[in-house]
């Protein structure tokens, strides 16, 4: 590394800089610790400090609480907002490799929630689908899905880890074909932090989406928890 004359936490951040860009450091993992860099470089704690912000600075370092300095991961920008599609779909739409990891399905009695959002009774069963999603092995969103029993007995026998849940319904003559989707931004609690490999209190994207079939019958109300330092969403409008 030709330093010539630069100041010494230049060389640190352009030779951090070139380790992001090649690799050496990948997103989301953390940075060697302040200490280490100290003596990595032979330099000053507040030397390594000012290396480290300019980058933090420039959108490609993030301090985390009790965890360390990582490197931020580009954005994935998501436009289901105007398109129904599924989340595989859309991750490979992106040049990135979506993995999808089932942490709950089962059959159950709806809350007063889920009941108002599907239009059903509470005497009516319906299946909860808990999704944790990934892309480029790196978690993205938390979802979690309740599909009326009436509408598609047969759920549980398929496996969600390796097939969607939207081309599912479709080849069983039961396609979303609407959609109404609210969103908010929350921030994360224990669990949710945890799963999404976030710090808690961290904000999110909370969506709430209610998807109908023919005949205008509700088939789908999910609830899905996007980090808010890996995604953005894309919204057209027509006037």
């Amino acid at each position: 590394m030709d330093s010539g004359n630069l100041p010494k936490y230049k060389i640190i951040e352009d030779d951090l800089l070139n380790k992001i860009k090649n690799g050496t450091y990948e997103p989301g993992t953390l940075i060697p610790k302040e200490m280490e860099l100290m003596a990595i470089y032979n330099v000053s704690r507040p030397t390594v400090r000012q290396a480290i912000k300019v980058l933090v600075d420039k959108g490609l370092l993030e301090k985390r609480k009790r965890r360390g300095t990582i490197v931020k991961q580009n954005k994935i920008s998501q436009e289901f907002t105007h398109t129904i599609e599924s989340f595989n779909d859309e991750v490979k739409n992106k040049g990135l490799v979506p993995k999808t990891h089932v942490l709950l399905l089962q059959k159950e009695t709806p809350s007063e929630e889920v009941c108002e959002n599907l239009k059903i009774t509470k005497n009516e069963y319906v299946f909860k689908l808990v999704r944790l999603r990934y892309a480029d092995n790196q978690p993205v969103v938390l979802v979690t899905s309740y599909v009326p029993y009436s509408v598609f007995p047969k759920l549980d026998q398929f496996d969600f880890n390796k097939v969607s849940l939207y081309e599912t319904l479709d080849s069983h003559d039961c396609p979303i074909l609407h959609v109404r989707r609210k969103l908010e931004v929350l921030q994360a609690d224990e669990t949710t932090a945890d799963l999404l490999n976030i710090d808690i209190n961290d904000p999110i994207f909370y969506f709430h989406t209610i998807g109908a079939t023919k005949d205008n019958v509700r088939a789908e109300y999910s609830i899905a928890k996007y980090r808010g330092d890996n995604n953005s969403f894309e919204i057209y409008i027509n006037r």
